[in-house]
Formats: structure tokens, C-alpha cells, sequence
């Protein structure tokens, strides 16, 4: 099961958005709140999955609060406009759905993260055949190949993907980022580094070289990386 949150203003909009869940059988509602006041208030002693978002709120809208959310729940926007859409995904929204909300379009952004949740939370098992993605950088938007990324560091308002020839400021936390990059490849390695293990160039006890970059492996990834990286890509071929 995936709970949930809705949080829009309009009383109307609120059950529209109860009446959808409760069609869906993997979901679970835990509450519908009209600001995101008292649905952070709730957040600070509740833990769920999935919280519905409207953006037009007075007081604080929903894409303010997501910019500064310091939980990791996952969000799907809810509004009655689109000019906020890039915006939206720069800052971790998994998914932006227009009003008036089709079954068919709800179903398919909510079975989309039901696939996530069936494996590891932080794994992308859609779209493997993708070999590329769009960011935010300085003002404009690029497209970045993930074979030409060699780490990404979380620092504490972003994350710095780093790659041969320059270094691209994303502005949402590792965890949000880790859960859009494909498997195998990509491989939390630290609390603050993501490393792409096709650019390893070697591995000490503790210490993973990306070129000449050393990166400390924490004790608390250690047992992971060995399993998905060392076993995998060593011991198979020698045995």
C-alpha cells in the first residue's frame, strides 16, 4: 500500500481528489488538509509516501513549499495550470497533473510509483532505455547524458553532478536525484555521493577512485556496493 496526503484549498477540488484514491486499491489516504501548514504539522509526526499538491494556495503555495520541504515524501502536483511544469520537476515533483484530473491520467501517474515501491524506493526501473535527461543550468535547460556523468555530491540546498569538463548545480537533495537515475550504474556510495560505476577506475578498502577523484565509501553503503558492484563484476568472471 502507498499513503497519502492531499492538501488543496478548495473543498470541491479535496473530495474530486478523495473519490480518485479511493478507486485506486494500492492507496491509502491519511488525511486531506486545505494549506500545507497543518499538512507539514502532520508530516512532522506521520510518515507517509505520496502527498497530492495543489499549487495556487494563499498564504503558501504548493511550489513554494516544495522548494523548501524538509521531508521525503514524494509529491504529484495538482493544479489548473501548466506554465509551472519544468519548474515543478527541477524541484522533485514526480508528477504534474492538470485539472480537471481524468482517471486515466491519475491511474497512470500513481502506477507509475506503485513500480517504484514494488523494488528498492531509490531505483528508476522505468524507461531504462533512456540515455539521457534535462536540467536547470544557469538559466537555461541542457540535456545530460547519464554515461557522461562520473559523480554527483549532495551539498546541502543541491546536488553537484560532476562530469569530465564541467560541474552542473541541480537544485533538489541526492535523494531526489538518486531515485531518477537508472540502475545498475548509479550506486550510493556515501551519504553525500552518488557515483556512476562504469567510470571506477579502482577500489582501495575504503576509498573508490572515478578518475583520479577519491571518494570515501561509507561503512553504512559498504555491504550494498560490494554485493551490486565487486561480486557482480569480479568473482562471476573469475571464477
Amino acid at each position: 500500500m502507498i499513503s497519502c496526503i492531499i492538501i488543496d484549498d478548495e473543498d470541491v477540488a479535496r473530495e474530486g481528489m478523495k473519490l480518485l484514491i479511493e478507486q485506486v486499491n494500492f492507496l491509502d489516504l491519511k488525511g486531506s488538509f486545505s494549506n500545507v501548514m497543518d499538512a507539514d504539522q502532520f508530516l512532522k509526526k506521520n510518515t507517509v509516501d505520496l502527498m497530492f499538491l495543489d499549487i495556487h494556495m494563499p498564504r503558501l503555495s504548493g511550489l513554494e513549499y516544495l522548494k523548501q520541504k524538509q521531508n521525503h515524501t514524494r509529491v504529484i502536483l495538482t493544479t489548473a495550470y501548466s506554465d509551472h511544469a519544468i519548474e515543478a520537476f527541477e524541484y522533485g515533483a514526480i508528477d504534474y497533473l492538470l485539472k480537471p484530473i481524468r482517471f486515466e491520467r491519475f491511474y497512470k501517474a500513481v502506477s507509475k510509483l506503485e513500480t517504484s515501491f514494488e523494488t528498492k524506493p531509490t531505483v528508476n526501473t522505468t524507461n531504462e532505455a533512456a540515455d539521457h535527461f534535462y536540467i536547470k543550468h544557469e538559466r537555461k535547460i541542457v540535456k545530460l547524458f547519464y554515461k557522461e556523468i562520473l559523480f554527483i555530491e549532495g551539498l546541502k540546498d543541491y546536488s553537484l553532478i560532476h562530469t569530465a569538463d564541467q560541474k552542473i548545480a541541480a537544485p533538489m537533495n541526492l535523494k531526489t536525484i538518486e531515485a531518477q537515475l537508472p540502475a545498475p550504474a548509479f550506486i550510493r556510495v556515501s551519504k553525500s555521493h552518488i557515483i556512476n560505476t562504469d567510470h571506477i577506475s579502482s577500489i582501495e578498502t575504503d576509498l573508490i577512485y572515478i578518475k583520479e577523484q577519491g571518494i570515501t565509501l561509507s561503512p553504512l553503503y559498504k555491504e550494498e556496493f560490494i554485493k551490486q558492484v565487486v561480486e557482480k563484476n569480479y568473482f562471476k568472471k573469475n571464477k
